[in-house]
């Protein structure tokens, strides 16, 4: 029961202090997932990319890693990874980084609020499925973490 105890105050010390923010470096990276380059390895994928298929217009790529987690208050140092040729463009609320085919970009975003703040590639073709989030979590969730 001590132990317990113990830990318990433990715990609420760790919370009485304030979090002081941080810069948290993240590297995204544009990932083709399904794109025209990968007809000679799944035939299937021609008649998907052919006009009427299922991919017409389309390649899906990703950003990897798609969820980044950070305090209020914390400044996001990005570095943002285009390894192939297609262009993209990241976009997270006020802030748009072109990344042109096989090109690194930085861009620093500051978290000001706690949310759940999108971000996508607006390429057209893109839009459907290059998508990501920045979740902003309170700073007094952030005491004692290092």
């Amino acid at each position: 029961m001590r132990a317990l105890a113990a830990l318990g105050l433990a715990a609420l010390a760790a919370c009485s202090r304030a979090y002081a923010p941080q810069t948290r470096a993240v590297t995204l990276t544009a990932v083709p997932l399904v794109t025209h380059e990968l007809e000679s390895v799944y035939p299937f994928l021609k008649q998907d990319f052919a006009p009427g298929g299922v991919l017409e217009g389309k390649e899906i790529y990703a950003f990897v890693p798609d969820t980044v987690t950070v305090y209020a208050g914390d400044t996001v140092d990005f570095t943002l990874v285009n390894p192939e040729d297609d262009e993209h463009k990241f976009v997270l609320e006020d802030l748009v980084v072109d990344l042109p085919g096989q090109s690194v970009q930085h861009a620093t975003w500051r978290a000001l609020r706690p949310g759940v703040y999108p971000f996508q590639c607006v390429m057209p073709a893109h839009i459907p499925y290059m998508h990501g989030q920045l979740v902003v979590l309170p700073a007094e969730l952030g005491a004692g973490a290092g």
